[in-house]
């Protein structure tokens, strides 16, 4: 169970991110730490060790894609042990989201957590990027610390749809694709594929990490074919 000051530097972080949660999700988000900090001593799922750290690294980090999430299925490519997907599924559990990664280690805590969290709105799935197929839309493809985002937009393009496709797919918006990176990466947007373009570039602040945070939005051009 998560110690008194891991709840009270969460709720901070909460505040400063100008988040309102349940007392439910906000008990599920510290369970979720609880497990991963278990886990990790046997499997060695993050690097970071220290629970204060991971708090602000892995949650409140993944918490900051919040106000970036619409729509009602969402990707979240390279999980690892199951971020930044699983504390997006504890606020959005009227969402639906995919937990994608080729690493079956990791695949087998983000089952096992979702099972212990009661988390139904997730589908877990050990597999390459390139071999996936959704059998309904995606409206948004995130990615915590996966790739360079041309390599993200090549691997994912068959899952995307542009706006002029959406509505014949059966999806109310175009796929957005969002990408989590340090310093604003300026040599990866100078090398995106010409049929994708750039929607938006947001400095965001992560509670108790001195780092560089940016999210990078983008979106299929309507003027291109996809392949």
């Amino acid at each position: 169970m998560a110690s008194k000051d891991i709840a009270e530097k969460l709720q901070i972080g909460l505040d400063q991110l100008e988040l309102t949660l349940n007392e439910k999700q906000k008990a599920l988000l510290l369970d979720y730490l609880d497990l991963l900090i278990k886990w990790n001593k046997a499997f060695n799922l993050s690097g970071v060790k220290d629970s204060s750290e991971m708090l602000s690294r892995h949650l409140l980090d993944s918490l900051t894609l919040v106000p970036f999430i619409n729509g009602r299925r969402i990707l979240d490519v390279g999980t690892g042990p199951g971020l930044p997907g699983i504390p997006l599924a504890i606020c959005f559990p009227e969402k639906n989201f995919v937990l994608l990664d080729s690493n079956g280690k990791k695949t087998r805590f983000v089952f096992q957590a979702k099972l212990q969290l009661g988390l139904d709105n997730i589908d877990v799935q050990n597999e390459r990027i390139e071999k996936f197929h959704s059998q309904e839309p995606v409206d948004i493809i995130v990615c915590r610390a996966f790739s360079s985002l041309a390599d993200l937009v090549n691997m994912t393009r068959h899952l995307t749809k542009r706006t002029d496709e959406a509505k014949g797919a059966g999806a109310t918006t175009p796929t957005k694709i969002i990408a989590m990176k340090g310093q604003y990466p300026t040599d990866e947007l100078a090398m995106l594929p010409d049929d994708f373009k750039l929607v938006s570039a947001n400095k965001v602040d992560v509670p108790g990490s001195a780092g560089e945070r940016h999210i990078i939005e983008m979106m299929a051009s309507e003027l291109h074919p996809i392949g």
